[in-house]
């Protein structure tokens, strides 16, 4: 699935993501807070006003209420126009009652910001744009004309001028400042759940592979009888058409194909076996297997096996784990993409800890977004120091994502860095990209043994 595809399916799904009765829910709290809001300007503080026009302002959303709540099922949810034009109402209906009440003498023009801090988490930039865009307007109209307070012996409630002036540059700069937080907090929470749906589909799927020898396995052991029965019968067969050369050939066809199924299922149910003893495997082994689709690319794959310097402890045996496997590939699969000739893998361990190091003889990361490395939707790897864009360079930053959240949950930290290397350009020294994943030494040991870390509370990842 390229960008430009994800962005349209979120665009999609985001016009479908808020039911009527939400909106409606939330505008019945805003009618009762009106009619308390008059009900006491000119009960308890004996406000001069015209108490007609402010009902009939909040009898219309009322009546819009109603009639939405009649017209559409109770889960309705709302088209991109339709949450729209209710939200536009909003701000035109709460924008004639303040206007009826004071203006922006009224302290409760500040409530004009809600509909448009809803819009920005709910709909397409464009809508949010307009309703903000509205709000800015109505906010100006209200602060220019409106009608004004009045205490009981007449006094007009009137902000001084510079007051007046300030609250309505304070509601301008909050409708731009909210609206943008709230639609950045939002894409990024949007961001975070699809990446992190994507790795646990990229986990469910290694897991898978892993369990198939499993299953074929059992299939090869059920399907042996079967198969002994059909060889057992063809054979009586044989004896019993031997003066009948047309019908012991079919005999003899039935027999030569239930022996060449018998072949095949036995090293099906080998590899299957074979399979399942190996849940553990010396450390090597385990990032050999990961390397091994990307080893043949065309770059050269180099790999350095060895202890630290005075570690006398011998290489461990860790778990075969899904996980493991599918994050070190990807982490290698990105640096194979990026490399210019040679990718270096550097495994090490120590007493306490396990070192895997992965590095390219590419450009290195891009200082811009180094400290982002890992996060979901980084749209550049890397840019090229000749200023040039090489096909490949433009993505989404999945890969890394899923691996540094698949390598996390087997206990490991990743480190991202550039560090200077030796490549084939005749430029000479280069920043190649060095990624380091560094497990502790007990957390690969305990789960070769068969204890995993436990999942978290939040945690995406099914085993």
């Amino acid at each position: 699935m390229t960008p430009d595809d994800l962005d349209a399916l979120q665009d999609r799904e985001r016009s479908n993501w808020v039911r009527l009765r939400t909106l409606l829910i939330l505008r019945w709290f805003a009618i009762g807070g009106q009619i308390v809001a008059i009900l006491v300007a000119t009960r308890l503080y004996d406000l001069r006003m015209d108490a007609g026009p402010p009902a009939i302002t909040i009898g219309a959303a009322i009546l819009a209420n109603l009639v939405s709540s009649f017209v559409y099922p109770e889960n309705k949810r709302l088209s991109e126009r339709e949450a729209s034009a209710m939200m536009a109402f909003d701000i035109v209906q709460l924008t004639l009652l303040l206007y009826l009440t004071g203006g922006l003498n009224n302290p409760f023009a500040l409530l004009i910001l809600a509909p448009v801090t809803i819009a920005a988490t709910v709909l397409h930039l464009m809508s949010f744009i307009a309703l903000g865009l509205l709000a800015i307007a109505m906010i100006s109209v209200i602060g220019t004309v409106a009608v004004p307070l009045q205490m009981a012996d007449g006094t007009l409630l009137l902000l001084p001028p510079l007051f007046h002036f300030g609250f309505w540059v304070s509601l301008v700069i909050g409708v731009v400042f909210l609206g943008i937080y709230a639609r950045q907090v939002t894409t990024e929470m949007n961001a975070m759940g699809d990446a992190l749906l994507a790795t646990q589909l990229a986990l469910a799927r290694e897991q898978k592979l892993t369990d198939l020898g499993g299953v074929v396995a059992a299939a090869a052991h059920e399907l042996g009888t079967p198969l002994a029965t059909i060889k057992l019968v063809s054979n009586e067969l044989l004896e019993d058409l031997a003066d009948q050369p047309e019908l012991r050939e079919d005999a003899l066809l039935i027999r030569t194909q239930a022996d060449r199924c018998r072949d095949i299922l036995h090293s099906m149910g080998r590899a299957g076996k074979d399979d399942l003893h190996l849940r553990t495997a010396p450390l090597e082994t385990v990032v050999r297997e990961s390397a091994e689709p990307h080893v043949q690319r065309g770059r050269e794959v180099a790999f350095d096996i060895a202890p630290e310097p005075g570690c006398s402890r011998a290489q461990p045996v860790i778990s075969r784990r899904p996980e493991i496997i599918h994050g070190l590939r990807n982490l290698i699969q990105n640096a194979v993409d990026f490399s210019e000739t040679r990718v270096e893998i550097d495994v090490n361990w120590t007493d306490t800890q396990v070192f895997v190091r992965i590095a390219d003889d590419g450009h290195g990361f891009p200082q811009s977004v180094i400290g982002r490395i890992g996060d979901p939707f980084v749209r550049r790897r890397r840019g090229s120091l000749d200023g040039l864009r090489r096909p490949g360079y433009e993505g989404m930053g999945l890969g890394l994502f899923i691996a540094k959240t698949l390598l996390e949950r087997s206990g490991a930290q990743l480190s991202f860095a550039n560090g200077p290397r030796r490549g084939a350009r005749a430029d000479g020294i280069v920043e190649g990209a060095i990624v380091t994943v560094t497990w502790p030494m007990k957390q690969l040991v305990r789960s070769a043994a068969g204890t995993y870390p436990p999942l978290g509370k939040n945690q995406p990842i099914l085993e």
